[in-house]
């Protein structure tokens, strides 16, 4: 008899126990990187191990360096997903960062998936182009949508113990629609 009212108790803790399982599922293990077109076709471009630690998770991203071709753009190397009619390419975030995330907190990985396109047919590269993927957590994947910067900004170090030198007012959404890889998942 008593089991009878436990039951609903049991299940209602097994699924908030459960539940808390699948948020933070996401930054444990290792992962793929994929940036997603407009219909869907996916790229699978790196892989990330998440550590779990005290304050969060850590991470490590190993890059498919085989997907990227090679490129000298405006005086500088750059590897590039090539597309039949934008290139996107790889930046490399210059300055300090943690590499920790949280469920609340994924900055850090949007600084380290930075990306700038360009035109397949044009010669150099522009700074104004750039892409950053604004993160966030949906059930147990990692969904980045495109927002467009300057990435001029970067262009000078940070104030000291500024590391997170990209504010909101140098985002602005970007049209998924007119963009060959608008969309990142982590998975």
């Amino acid at each position: 008899m008593l089991l009878k009212h436990w039951k609903p108790v049991l299940v209602m803790l097994a699924t908030c126990w459960l539940g808390a399982g699948v948020l933070a599922a996401p930054l444990e293990g290792t992962r793929t990187l994929f940036l997603v077109e407009p219909g869907g076709a996916r790229h699978d471009i790196a892989s990330i191990r998440f550590t779990p630690g005290e304050t969060g998770s850590t991470y490590e991203i190993a890059w498919r360096e085989d997907r990227f071709s090679e490129h000298f753009l405006s005086m500088r190397p750059f590897k590039c997903l090539e597309g039949p009619q934008k290139y996107w390419c790889r930046i490399a975030y210059p300055y300090p960062n943690r590499r920790t995330v949280s469920t609340e907190d994924l900055v850090d990985l949007e600084y380290d998936t930075l990306f700038i396109w360009k035109g397949a047919t044009e010669y150099g590269i522009n700074m104004w182009n750039g892409v950053y993927y604004r993160l966030r957590i949906e059930g147990d994947t990692i969904v980045g949508r495109i927002h467009e910067m300057d990435m001029d900004r970067l262009s000078a170090p940070p104030e000291e113990g500024n590391l997170r030198p990209v504010r909101e007012m140098d985002l602005e959404p970007g049209e998924p629609d007119s963009h060959w890889l608008p969309t990142l998942v982590i998975e």
